[in-house]
C-alpha cells in the first residue's frame, strides 16, 4: 500500500508542478511531512545532500524520500511517479507544440507560468531559511549564528558571481570552498 501511496503522490506533485525541483519543494514538502515520511529538519538536511550529488532534484529527492520510507521499491515508485507526469507531458507537447506555439492562449498560459514559478521557488527559499535560520523565530543570534553569516557571505558571493558571467560548476566549487572555509574559522 505505501508503494502506491508513494507513486501517486510522486505522481501528483510530477503533474502539478510547473519549473523544475525547486518549484516543487512546497508541494513535496506539504505532501512529506503531512504524511508523515520525515520531518522538515530531515527534508531540509537531505535538500543540502541532493544539491551536492549529481541529477534533477526532483529526481534525487524522490529516490531519497522513497527509500527512507519503503525501501528499494519505494524509490523505485517514488521516482517513477515523480517523472512520469513530466514525461507524458513533453511528448504530448512535443507532437503538437509547432501547430499551438504562436495561439495567443498557448503564449498567454507560458505568460502566466513564468511568475508563478518564481514565486514557487522563493517560497522554498523561504521556506528552507526560516526552517534552517529561524527555527525558534526571527531573534539576533540567529541573524549572528555562524550559519547565517557564512550563508549570507557565500549567497552575495555566488551572486557576484554569477553576474561576472562565471561558470556555474565555477559557482559552486568557490561556495563549496567559502562554506568550508567558514566552518573553520567561525564558531559553532
Amino acid at each position: 500500500m505505501i508503494i502506491l501511496e508513494l507513486f501517486l503522490t510522486f505522481f501528483k506533485i510530477g503533474a502539478f508542478t510547473f519549473g523544475g525541483g525547486y518549484a516543487m519543494l512546497p508541494l513535496i514538502q506539504e505532501e512529506v511531512t503531512s504524511h508523515g515520511w520525515m520531518s522538515m529538519e530531515q527534508l531540509v538536511n537531505f535538500i543540502a545532500v541532493s544539491e551536492s550529488t549529481p541529477g534533477p532534484f526532483a529526481v534525487n529527492t524522490a529516490t531519497y524520500i522513497g527509500t527512507e520510507t519503503a525501501g528499494f521499491f519505494g524509490a523505485a515508485a517514488a521516482t517513477l511517479g515523480v517523472v512520469l507526469p513530466s514525461f507524458i507531458i513533453i511528448l504530448i507537447i512535443a507532437k503538437f507544440f509547432s501547430a499551438f506555439s504562436k495561439n495567443r492562449f498557448v503564449i498567454g498560459c507560458m505568460n502566466g507560468l513564468k511568475p508563478a514559478v518564481i514565486a514557487m521557488i522563493a517560497s522554498a527559499v523561504l521556506s528552507v531559511a526560516q526552517s534552517v535560520f529561524f527555527h525558534d523565530g526571527i531573534s539576533l543570534d540567529a541573524v549572528r549564528s555562524c550559519s547565517f553569516i557564512s550563508s549570507a557571505a557565500i549567497f552575495v558571493s555566488a551572486l557576484i558571481l554569477t553576474f561576472k558571467k562565471l561558470h556555474p560548476i565555477a559557482i559552486i566549487l568557490i561556495s563549496a570552498a567559502l562554506g568550508i572555509i567558514a566552518g573553520y574559522i567561525l564558531p559553532a
